[in-house]
């Protein structure tokens, strides 16, 4: 049994808060992640909901769930990190705890099968990035066995925290933090895939001129500037660099 476990609720947490203090006197941003949805789905976006959605369809994490939410509602969750195949976070609890999660890529052979599916169907990166598609491709997308988001034994948790199950409840919090994180940023997604969403809209220009429908095919492959986009979701978004590998 730890030593803290016979610390007040209260003294927890003023230790706690006293080593965020400290952490951030360092000059580490410790900046948490919150959501404004009270029950349910903490995301409000089609690409947040959606990863949430997926999260929760899996039996294999339904019991850490319900903590998990509590914890990012609490404010519990920092510094969140997304990057090609990994997500960082801080999760504040008894003391401050690290949690990683690692996913596996997306198989090529995966990706190109969904390009093909979708090819011609996604006519804009604003639709995309927005959720405002049509059933066949939302289908495909978030299909469980065929589409982007990852199942559980794509999925990998460490964190340091004394329990020993496969998902506590501190890396369940961080997974619905990643879903709050794509209501913000949905380009975060993609590069947590190690994709390039934008091939989502050059294979429908594709699709277009291989119908010979050229016109279709240049507004197809149009991609907006980042500060288009970024007034369209109130984000600063970077201009797209070269596909991830």
């Amino acid at each position: 049994m730890s030593w803290y476990e016979y610390e007040s609720k209260a003294d927890i947490q003023a230790r706690v808060s006293k080593e965020i203090e400290k952490r951030r006197a360092k000059g580490e941003p410790f900046e948490n992640i919150n959501t404004e949805v009270k029950r349910g789905n903490p995301s409000t976006t089609f690409w947040g909901k959606a990863w949430n959605e997926n999260v929760e369809s899996y039996m294999d994490f339904e019991t850490r769930l319900p903590r998990g939410r509590a914890y990012l509602r609490a404010g519990n969750v920092y510094d969140l990190e997304i990057n090609e195949g990994e997500i960082f976070a801080y999760v504040t609890g008894s003391s401050i705890y690290e949690v990683v999660i690692l996913i596996n890529s997306l198989p090529k052979q995966r990706w190109e099968a969904l390009k093909e599916k979708v090819a011609g169907k996604v006519t804009n990166l604003v639709d995309l990035l927005s959720g405002k598609l049509g059933p066949g491709v939302l289908s495909a997308i978030t299909d469980q066995d065929e589409g982007l988001f990852p199942e559980p034994k794509k999925i990998r948790f460490d964190c340091n925290c004394p329990d020993y199950a496969t998902l506590c409840k501190h890396a369940a919090a961080v997974l619905y933090a990643v879903g709050v994180k794509l209501d913000q940023n949905p380009e975060l997604f993609f590069k947590l895939r190690k994709v390039d969403h934008r091939e989502l809209i050059i294979a429908a220009g594709k699709a277009a001129a291989g119908a010979g429908d050229l016109t279709t095919a240049d507004e197809s492959a149009e991609v907006l500037k980042g500060g288009d986009l970024s007034e369209l979701f109130g984000i600063e978004i970077a201009e797209p660099e070269a596909a991830f590998g």
